[in-house]
């Protein structure tokens, strides 16, 4: 039998489907699971994966692993789902659930070869210890490039590159369209890349993005701060998890459908009365301390 496994999405998704793909293999031991994802990368060396393809490079795929074969697809958004969309458990129980697969403590993974790890340990080698930040998400067509509702506000991060830069090399992992800080150095590479510098840090401070369940991936604790999302369904107990602290305002929800705040952050939703209110400086710089 032949598993289709397709994931939409942005790659902290396809990382959080890695633990998908282990429950489909536990309960198919016999089947060639295939992956399709927009980050074939992320499941490259792993064991319980047979095939992977990125969008784009499945020619004549459907001849080759479908027709007039023994198949099932999977390919549905586990995002779109009651419990996912109303906080009421971890996405990858619902994701598992879904397709009818028992979730039973299948964890995310990502496998960086020796190779790998020794490439880029030469590339960023530092004679500084590592502290490595994502500051800021989303796609790169959005219109905003700042969201409350996700990123970390811009005076937190100045104030924690204040506070560790002269100890060590900060890495600010980012796209080319998004904020630079003073004496940070931007990381803008493929995701392996970006991943042996995770694994080599000392020092992590993260959003809720692809870098958290990365480090999480690699047994790395780090700070993660949550302002909409919940680490209760997108976080992991290992790390050291900061939410947003209580609203101050009414917000204006006038827009609001399936869920109370939209992750693009919607000027006229903002909860604050400004942005220093969302969180304690002095608990994210504690909490990155005792990592």
């Amino acid at each position: 039998m032949n598993i289709i496994f397709t994931i939409q999405g942005g790659l902290g998704k396809s990382i959080i489907a890695t633990a998908v793909c282990k429950a489909i293999k536990k309960k198919y031991q016999e089947a060639t699971l295939i992956v399709v994802s927009g980050y074939p990368d992320v499941f490259s060396n792993l064991p319980f994966v047979d095939r992977v393809f990125g969008y784009g490079e499945e020619h004549y795929f459907y001849s080759k692993y479908i027709e007039n074969q023994d198949v099932l697809i999977f390919n549905t958004d586990p995002y779109s789902f009651t419990p996912n969309l109303l906080n009421q458990e971890h996405i990858i129980k619902t994701w598992c659930n879904s397709y009818g697969l028992e979730h039973d403590g299948e964890t995310i993974e990502i496998s960086l070869n020796s190779r790998e790890l020794s490439y880029y340990t030469n590339k960023y080698a530092s004679s500084k210890p590592i502290m490595v930040i994502q500051t800021n998400g989303g796609a790169q067509q959005q219109e905003a490039k700042y969201s409350w509702a996700r990123d970390i506000p811009n005076s937190i991060t100045q104030q924690v590159i204040n506070e560790f830069h002269n100890e060590y090399k900060i890495y600010h992992i980012k796209r080319e369209d998004q904020f630079t800080f003073e004496n940070t150095t931007p990381l803008i590479d493929k995701f392996k890349a970006v991943a042996s510098v995770i694994f080599m840090s000392q020092k992590r401070l993260f959003m809720d993005s692809f870098a958290q369940h990365t480090a999480a991936a690699l047994s790395k604790k780090s700070s993660v701060l949550w302002i909409v999302n919940k680490p209760e369904v997108f976080g992991y107990d290992g790390q050291i998890n900061i939410k947003a602290n209580p609203e101050t305002i009414k917000p204006d929800l006038r827009n609001s459908f399936l869920q109370k705040y939209q992750i693009t952050g919607a000027l006229n939703e903002f909860p604050y009365r400004n942005e220093t209110e969302i969180f304690n400086i002095d608990q994210i710089i504690e909490s990155i301390m005792i990592q």
